[in-house]
């Protein structure tokens, strides 16, 4: 591209004034600074980049009055630090959370029952100058006009929408490809990735070629990674009962056959969580100045277009607070995602269909919405920040003026499928009996009661599936009916009992089970309760033995205790950690764990950076998937 002083690319200036022309933007300034020795001629110049100078990679040329010229070159980024950038971040732990911290947690599972995965950012680990630069440089943006991408690299939002777009490579030489089928065999799968160095280092090295393959967390983890690079203050944040809403209604409609199974295939899906990012930023763009300012959704996961890009948001989390459907970038999506209503209906045999009385229609959606806590290595609810409590008048009257505001145009009438609810004559809950443990038989209790002021014959259909994360189903695990009569006022207790030797073989291929009963009444009328859980690995434990300094070499313990009485085959152990291992280091491949036997390993690493680092550990074999575990050590000067 051509430097030029009017896109504020190119700036001339003297330690007493700047020489710009008029019209000129980003106007640099310098200074002598007091550590100069003008008698022996050493000269310190102090260099201030203004706030809105684009951010990237910059030549600077110092000319003398002798005629000799310096040449450097230096990297200009956000500054959450300065008042005036438009990333400013008034909070100190904050900007060292959100900015400076290479380690974060994502939380992972579902609203029943969770957990989080560590995650290595590594922002400052070698070759991300070069990475994140070159991010910049190939997207498409910057191919069509070099110098305009270049000048809009002083606006975050601008920035925010190409590394998202980037990410993924749906639409360019993005980072990433993504897989939810379980095709993986000529890459790596996404539950293996326990940090982002190694995924840009793969992609810079291969020429900006897709690395294979990430999910929702690992397309987030990596975004965070570069936001954070550029100075502009990022955390990750897990959407538990997140709404894929395809065609914009802010209504989720789910179908079940008489069978009670949940078809294969359907256009609206609830996902058990869903990651996406928040970054800190000004929104100029929007009315009512300021108003909007602060955390904004961005979802590098490639969903839905935007603008005809793979894209989602900056969406302003006070946007989606309160229901503005009608500013950009992408609310009406993101709000569906947290706050969409849902409505459940079983498929007749003879097409038509009868909806489901459920107690969750309206408070289904959004749950638990979770992020790291500053400075801290537990779970920030920040569901709050979303939407009004459920249940609550506020947040029925948001809706609907969302509902309102995203049907204006459309030539349909927004209305709340959900707002009227019928009495409820018989109640259903699903409780469980016993921990939900990988390798363990699970034992729930269903359990119903008749309010009503008559007998009720019950056709119970029960049945449990194997799921992937994205709400689609994986296998049909267990299937049972049951004829109950329910008297006026009786409750009655149905055991549900899942024996690991009935899902064992399917452990690798899924992400949660749902189990779902629904009752078909002597009257025509149906309910339905659900749980969806993910199973808990059993542990591994990573600790360091004995002191740990810098550019000297320590010693790491891991153990894994295998649970079963039968052999754990294609057993495989990486060991991960920023500062103290170069690349993901594989301990062991393809080797077997005997029954009940300890895999005890002991690695030899030099840490090469000092502070406060952390391990992870990610043990995968036939029986499980990538069970993690990680431990934090400070490493000293």
């Amino acid at each position: 591209c051509f430097p030029s002083q009017s896109q504020g690319t190119k700036c001339t200036f003297t330690n007493r004034a700047p020489t710009c022309v008029t019209g000129s933007k980003a106007i640099w300034s310098c200074k002598i600074d007091d550590r100069s020795v003008l008698q022996r001629g050493i000269v310190i110049l102090s260099v201030t980049p203004p706030a809105d100078a684009p951010v990237g990679r910059y030549s600077l040329s110092a000319a003398l009055k002798s005629g000799t010229a310096v040449k450097e070159s230096l990297v200009v980024l956000f500054n959450p630090w300065c008042r005036d950038d438009s990333v400013y971040l008034p909070d100190e732990k904050e900007r060292q959370e959100y900015v400076m911290n290479e380690h974060g947690l994502i939380y992972m599972g579902t609203a029943y029952n969770f957990n989080s995965i560590t995650w290595e950012f590594g922002q400052f680990e070698e070759e991300m100058v070069d990475i994140c630069l070159t991010l910049l440089d190939v997207n498409p943006k910057h191919q069509r006009d070099p110098d305009g991408d270049v000048s809009a690299r002083c606006n975050p939002i601008y920035i925010g929408r190409v590394i998202c777009a980037m990410i993924n490579c749906n639409d360019d030489m993005g980072v990433l490809a993504g897989c939810w089928d379980n095709n993986i065999q000529d890459g790596v799968s996404p539950t293996r990735w326990t940090g982002s160095v190694s995924i840009l280092q793969r992609w810079y090295q291969n020429n900006c070629m897709a690395v294979k393959y990430g999910q929702c967390w690992v397309f987030a983890g990596v975004m965070c990674t570069v936001m954070r690079f550029f100075g502009i203050p990022c955390r990750v944040v897990t959407n538990f009962q997140s709404a894929h809403d395809t065609d914009n209604s802010l209504t989720i409609d789910e179908y079940f056959n008489e069978y009670g199974f949940k078809p294969k295939q359907s256009l609206d899906n609830i996902w058990n969580f869903h990651v996406w990012v928040e970054g800190w930023m000004k929104r100029p763009d929007l009315q009512n100045e300021a108003c909007y300012d602060g955390w904004q959704v961005m979802d590098p996961t490639p969903q839905e277009k935007s603008e005809g890009v793979f894209c989602c948001g900056p969406a302003p989390v006070i946007a989606i607070h309160q229901g503005h459907t009608d500013l950009k970038y992408d609310i009406p999506f993101v709000f569906s995602e947290v706050n969409a209503d849902v409505v459940k209906w079983m498929l007749n045999a003879d097409g038509s269909k009868t909806k489901i009385h459920s107690l969750s229609d309206t408070a289904l959606v959004g749950q638990k919405i979770s992020t790291k806590a500053v400075d801290s290595l537990t779970r920030n609810d920040i569901t709050h920040t979303y939407k009004y409590q459920e249940g609550s008048p506020m947040e029925r009257v948001v809706y609907d003026h969302a509902v309102r505001l995203n049907s204006q145009g459309k030539g349909v009438l927004g209305t709340n499928t959900c707002q009227l609810t019928e009495p409820k004559e018989v109640e259903m809950s699903l409780e469980k009996e016993t921990s939900f443990k990988n390798a363990q038989d699970i034992k729930l209790n269903l359990k119903l009661s008749n309010r009503g002021k008559t007998s009720k014959k019950m056709f119970i259909l029960v049945n449990a599936q194997a799921m992937n994360y994205t709400g689609t189903q994986a296998k049909n695990i267990l299937h049972a009916q049951h004829v109950k009569t329910l008297l006026a006022g009786q409750v009655v207790n149905l055991p549900i009992y899942i024996p690991y030797s009935v899902y064992c073989k399917h452990t690798g291929n899924f992400d949660s089970m749902k189990v779902s009963a629904l009752t078909k009444g002597d009257k025509g009328d149906i309910y339905g309760a659900q749980i969806d859980f993910a199973l808990e690995d059993p542990p591994i434990s990573i600790k360091v033995l004995g002191e740990a300094c810098v550019n000297r070499p320590m010693t790491i313990e891991v153990e894994f205790q295998n649970p079963l009485n039968e052999t754990l085959r294609c057993c495989c152990l990486t060991i991960t950690g920023c500062g103290l291992f170069r690349s993901d280091h594989l301990e062991s491949n393809c080797m077997e764990l005997q029954p009940n036997e300890a895999l005890k390993v002991q690695i030899n690493t030099t840490p090469y950076k000092a502070g406060m680092k952390t391990l992870v550990a990610d043990f995968d074999c036939s029986a499980f998937r990538d069970v993690k575990g990680s431990c934090t050590v400070y490493i000293k000067p």
